[in-house]
């Protein structure tokens, strides 16, 4: 069973009724009709109607509406978080693939060392190259630098989730959010504000 803070619900709601109107002002009948519940089980959850949190409709509904983990994630509780996931999963694994959003892998140049790691970009079109890690010939800019591996093992569940989001996106989205955040940290740089 699934434990979910006590605020849980009234915080899911309100990201739910954006996500709502972000994939299209979509009313309470259209999300029951995509998600194959009735109506009136809709409407009563979403209107707090219910005595508790139905675990199975909160894994299904972010499966619909595609919600990324790291907005709701805080209100699961920490020892539930796996198994929530995997049920989100289960659920986004069940949409037709047309919804689905596929990974793509990035490649690695030809004759590159196995030491490093490069992310594929699209930067006007076109697509880039960035390395991370050891350079070329096996010597690191930095001796003290960590491994990818080894930051992302650093992370928060919460962390993660927002990770794993950020990958499901297609290109322009990933593009749109390293846009966002580019200017929020010029904007923090300008200020002179020190992370």
């Amino acid at each position: 069973m699934i434990r979910f803070t006590p605020d849980f619900l009234e915080n899911f709601l309100a990201t739910v009724r954006k996500y709502m109107q972000l994939r299209g002002s979509l009313t309470q009948k259209d999300l029951s009709e995509m998600m194959n519940v009735g109506i009136s089980t809709m409407s009563r959850f979403l209107n707090l109607k219910t005595s508790s949190v139905d675990e199975q409709l909160v894994a299904n509904i972010i499966a619909t509406l595609n919600i990324p983990l790291h907005e709701i994630i805080d209100g699961i509780e920490e020892d539930s978080t796996e198994t929530f996931k995997r049920l989100v999963q289960f659920y986004k694994e069940q949409k037709p693939t047309d919804q689905k959003t596929a990974v793509e892998e990035p490649t690695r140049p030809q004759g590159e060392s196995k030491t490093r790691t490069t992310a594929t970009i699209n930067v006007g079109g076109k697509k880039q190259y960035m390395p991370f890690g050891e350079q070329p010939g096996g010597h690191s800019s930095n001796k003290t630098e960590v491994t990818i591996r080894e930051k992302l093992e650093t992370l928060s569940p919460r962390q993660k989730a927002y990770l794993n989001d950020f990958l499901n996106l297609d290109g322009n989205d990933r593009d749109l959010v390293v846009d966002l955040g580019d200017a929020i940290f010029r904007y923090f740089r300008q200020r002179n504000v020190e992370f």
